[in-house]
């Protein structure tokens, strides 16, 4: 049978959802390269019909890309969870940018994730430890020893999985003609089109370069026009991605926050001194949970981390999952979730006294 692409499609998600291989689609259809090649909107797909392929639903395991498309298709079912959704903004290309809500505790905290495009697991793993969490606090069980509605009674757990959905998309689908931004991303690219190495938005600004933390040192030390990566744009806060997050910041007054990145397995936790005393306890107890580095600073400037921990003088933490070249490999999904899964749980009870808002 034949399959129409639609935006946002992979070989791998398309597999999936065919329950054949990928290998299979690439050998059904002779213009695929290989089970990486991208596959864009419009274009017509033979499905085998001939073989079938069980996948195991293991949703600690990653068998497909996960990006704006599938988070939309997720939203139904995070509400019949409990967890409460809102649209923040809009991505250059007018994508929402979703914040997520769970629990009643008067203190907020706030976790973030596909700042850069190219680290879309990240996004995968919020939505999956989302789930996971509204589905133990709706039967009253702990998980893993922790006792979540004791928790989500004391802090309200605020989530923005996805900061750069036009930029995920464009690492898991390519460019085409008919894309908005077609000549815009090629001429940045420098006519390559392939884009694994892109962690940008789409018009070539690094997210997290966009802060108001030593904005103009970073600036000056990156590349001084829109680039796949670290170009920090004409000014802070230039993006309507930064500036939805920014907003949203400021609007809940968070006690503290953990930004999520890829890769290196190690949490940088302080910003030129800035940080609270403690923050060292904080990110102690976070890495004894997840088996990741604590290091207090990156040498760098302009991120998100550093900004929250410069205007609040409150705890910030980013946390590097997985190791290797990003994109990560899919199987590095199971990694990622072992090892941050109670690193995210613990980030519930880091709340007391002494860093209230």
């Amino acid at each position: 049978m034949n399959y129409q692409v639609n935006r946002g499609d992979t070989i791998a998600k398309i597999a999936v959802a065919h329950h054949v291989r990928p290998i299979d689609l690439v050998k059904a259809n002779s213009f695929l390269k290989n089970e990486k090649a991208y596959v864009q909107p419009g274009m017509t797909i033979t499905i085998p019909t001939n073989q079938k392929f069980t996948y195991e639903k293991n949703p600690y395991e990653c068998v497909c890309e996960y990006g704006p498309s599938d988070l939309e298709k997720d939203l139904p079912e995070l509400e019949k969870r409990g967890v409460k959704q809102s649209i923040i903004g809009y991505s250059v290309m007018k994508k929402p940018i979703y914040a997520f809500k769970l629990g009643s505790g008067p203190v907020s905290i706030f976790y973030s994730g596909g700042w850069h495009a190219n680290e879309w697991l990240t996004t995968k793993f919020l939505i999956t430890f989302l789930c996971k969490l509204a589905n133990v606090r709706s039967k009253n069980e702990k998980l893993f020893g922790y006792d979540v509605n004791t928790w989500l009674r004391k802090v309200t757990l605020h989530v923005v999985p996805l900061v750069n959905p036009d930029g995920v998309e464009l690492v898991q689908q390519g460019i085409y003609p008919s894309h908005p931004f077609y000549n815009e991303v090629l001429s940045i690219n420098k006519g390559s089109q392939q884009f694994d190495h892109w962690s940008s938005n789409i018009r070539g600004v690094d997210l997290n370069h966009q802060w108001p933390a030593g904005w103009e040192e970073e600036a000056k030390e990156s590349p001084q026009q829109p680039w796949s990566r670290h170009y920090s744009g004409s000014a802070p806060l230039t993006e309507p991605e930064a500036r939805a997050v920014y907003e949203y910041t400021l609007w809940y007054n968070f006690a503290y926050v953990l930004a999520f990145h890829s890769q290196g397995q190690v949490i940088y936790w302080g910003y030129r001194n800035l940080e609270p005393l403690e923050s060292e306890e904080m990110v102690t107890r976070l890495s004894l949970v997840s088996s990741y580095s604590p290091i207090r600073t990156a040498d760098s400037d302009g991120g998100y981390k550093d900004w929250f921990i410069q205007e609040t003088g409150r705890p910030g933490f980013t946390i590097e999952v997985g190791v290797g070249i990003n994109p990560l490999p899919f199987k590095a999904f199971s990694e990622i979730w072992s090892n941050n899964v109670m690193l995210a749980l613990e980030g519930l009870t880091l709340w007391d006294e002494k860093n209230r808002p």
